[in-house]
């Protein structure tokens, strides 16, 4: 079996420490994994469209389904969610992965119920049973993935980190139990050098693959923002984004600082199988905070899912970063054993 990477908690503290060190420009992590202080909740909300999901007025979701991905309730909820590792009676057993960078190996974790055993029915949230997000914790290396479940409740997914640093990451799915958004956090310490980039300034282009990607909005704080992003090619829209996950588009947003998590879907019914759209995609998200957010937005065309990484708010909110070309933006054939 893999080394375990020991659990990391997401302390005021620990959040301080990384904070000076982004800004001292440069870390130096522990060779061994160190166990880091208990989690405590800070902020982690959901939101989505009123009417994502396809169902006409009055219906509900088919058994086993959710009308709502971790939560994408009308308007955006704001819950605290993702910062903590249990939440409404549900916990997440300490996973185990490859211990240091350049080591392949495997990522498990089970989601446990109050009474200790392993959880193994889960609701159908736009189109898998739990959605994994990681991410370093200066914004970098983004990952959405779907791991696999065996029938002992041991979910899976072939692992390796990219980089040395702190990472976080977020189970999301509806336990059959509850029939409610659940999202469980834990952080793993990959020892070595590494040096930090946060984000700095508000960025709201992004060029992933030849695609020119721009988000037009703001994040208000305590009330629903209107997000839109525009995908074009060689100047001209882009009309063939393809259903991901049973949406045109997909979108992830962090709070800068404790990666406070907020998940959107679009507006507007389920696409049908086959069905094309483009080349605006439109957000409904709330955020509980005045801050700086970081927003990674998934969209698939041919096949391949992409991801155009954005910047919104922050006390420089009137900087902004217009680079045309992001080599951290990535993209990947959704077939891939990553199982997006």
């Amino acid at each position: 079996m893999n080394a375990a990477v020991k659990l990391g908690g997401f302390a005021a503290a620990l959040v301080l420490l990384v904070g000076g060190s982004f800004a001292a420009g440069r870390i130096l992590l522990p060779e061994d994994p160190a166990q880091q202080a208990a989690p405590t909740p800070t902020m982690s909300g959901h939101g989505g469209g009123s009417e994502h999901g396809g169902e006409e007025p009055g219906e509900t979701p088919a058994p086993g389904e959710s009308d709502g991905h971790g939560g994408h309730e009308s308007g955006g909820s704001g819950e605290v969610r993702g910062l903590s590792l249990e939440q409404d009676g549900f916990r997440l057993s300490p996973p185990t992965a490859p211990a240091r960078t350049g080591q392949r190996g495997t990522l498990e974790f089970m989601i446990m119920d109050a009474e200790g055993k392993p959880v193994t029915a889960f609701d159908v949230s736009h189109e898998k049973k739990l959605h994994l997000i990681m991410v370093r914790t200066d914004g970098r290396e983004f990952r959405h993935v779907h791991p696999t479940m065996a029938a002992d409740g041991t979910w899976s997914i072939a692992w390796q980190w990219p980089t040395a640093g702190t990472y976080r990451m977020f189970a999301d799915f509806v336990p059959t139990a509850s029939g409610d958004p659940t999202t469980l956090g834990y952080a793993f310490d990959i020892p070595g050098e590494l040096r930090p980039e946060p984000a700095t300034k508000i960025k709201t282009t992004s060029t992933v693959d030849g695609y020119q990607v721009k988000l037009s909005g703001d994040l208000a704080a305590h009330g629903e923002s209107e997000l839109t992003v525009t995908v074009t090619k060689d100047g001209k829209p882009v009309t063939t984004l393809q259903p991901y996950l049973g949406a045109y588009g997909h979108l992830v947003i962090l709070r800068q600082g404790d990666l406070g998590y907020l998940h959107v879907h679009p507006e507007g019914a389920e696409p049908k199988k086959g069905e094309t759209s483009g080349p605006e995609v439109t957000f409904i998200a709330q955020a509980p905070t005045e801050s700086r957010y970081l927003l990674y937005f998934d969209f698939q065309v041919d096949g391949k899912v992409r991801t155009a990484e954005f910047v919104l708010g922050g006390d420089d909110s009137h900087e902004q970063d217009h680079e045309s070309d992001d080599s951290d933006d990535h993209g990947h054939d959704s077939g891939e054993q990553e199982e997006r």
